[in-house]
């Protein structure tokens, strides 16, 4: 089966993934912003630590509207922007197109199923360091595992050939029967490193070098992991201390967060932090730590866009 793929949000993870499946010979068609212009007469550049490439000629969009229908969309804007998922989505979506949200943070599933009413969705976590360094220009550091799982297809089977087509292109991809249980495993790292980044103006491996926030790191960790237990995902402490071991390994990495606060962008804090503290009450739970970061970063977020 040969699907067409459309990337909405070409940045460092649509950049990267769409890239790597473009390269690989698959049919994809990029949306993008302000670099439409380069990138249409340059190609896309993707510096990766599995090897340099660039995907010229490329299907380049300014508009959704001038896009072909999509077997699959990439959904690959921060959460800020779900905002337009309609907009986007409608015009290049036809009765089967799969709806694939590579997204951080919780509840997005939801949000998007009640944007595009009847719309065939799945939930993707990225584990990846990347980042969009100018125009056209992606920076893949380390790591690049994708995580999918259903959220309401019709025919999830249909899963098999995305991940197919992902490993095919060199991209670790696996399929999950358990979406909430992948949601909170990221949240076990994002909550602490993209925050603890832009509050303590460092780095992940600044934050793992010293003792201090390094500990608070891990606490924070455990409390989502106490969150996820409270709203019945039953995951374990172990992973936690797994993931401290895979940061203090990670090329020093910047998060998304971090870098959206430095380019005064909104940072996501709704879907990584205001829903999980949220669902986590409503079972019981306070996500005490978890909560003070929350405010800061509104104090932050709120003094950067003035």
């Amino acid at each position: 089966m040969n699907l067409r793929y459309a990337v909405i949000g070409t940045g460092a993870l649509g950049g990267f993934y769409g890239g790597m499946l473009a390269k690989n010979g698959q049919d994809v068609h990029f949306l993008l912003n302000s670099d439409y212009q380069q990138v249409r007469d340059l190609g896309l550049r993707v510096d990766s630590v599995t090897g340099d490439f660039v995907v010229k000629p490329i299907h380049a969009y300014s508009n959704a509207s001038a896009m072909p229908k999509a077997d699959v969309v990439l959904v690959c804007l921060k959460t800020t922007n779900n905002h337009l998922l309609k907009e986007l989505l409608s015009p290049i979506m036809h009765e089967d197109t799969i709806v694939v949200l590579i997204q951080n943070g919780l509840g997005v599933e939801q949000q998007a199923a009640a944007s595009l009413p009847g719309a065939q969705i799945a939930g993707a976590l990225a584990f990846i360091c990347s980042s969009k360094v100018g125009p056209g220009h992606i920076h893949h550091l380390d790591l690049g595992k994708l995580t999918i799982g259903s959220f309401n297809l019709k025919q999830p089977e249909v899963l098999q050939q995305i991940r197919f087509d992902f490993n095919d292109a060199g991209v670790p991809c696996q399929l999950t029967d358990d979406l909430a249980m992948a949601r909170w495993q990221k949240l076990v790292w994002n909550v602490p490193f993209n925050g603890l980044t832009v509050v303590l103006n460092a780095t992940t491996d600044q934050i793992m070098a010293n003792e201090e926030s390094s500990k608070l790191a891990h606490e924070m960790m455990y409390e989502v992991v106490d969150a996820a237990n409270a709203s019945g995902v039953p995951l374990k402490r172990d992973f936690a201390d797994k993931m401290m071991a895979v940061t203090a390994k990670m090329t020093p990495y910047a998060p998304s967060m971090k870098l959206d606060y430095e380019h005064k962008r909104p940072m996501e804090i709704d879907a990584i932090y205001s829903q999980p503290i949220a669902e986590a009450l409503k079972c019981g739970f306070k996500m005490s730590k978890v909560e003070v970061l929350e405010k800061q970063l509104h104090f932050y977020n709120a003094m950067n866009l003035q």
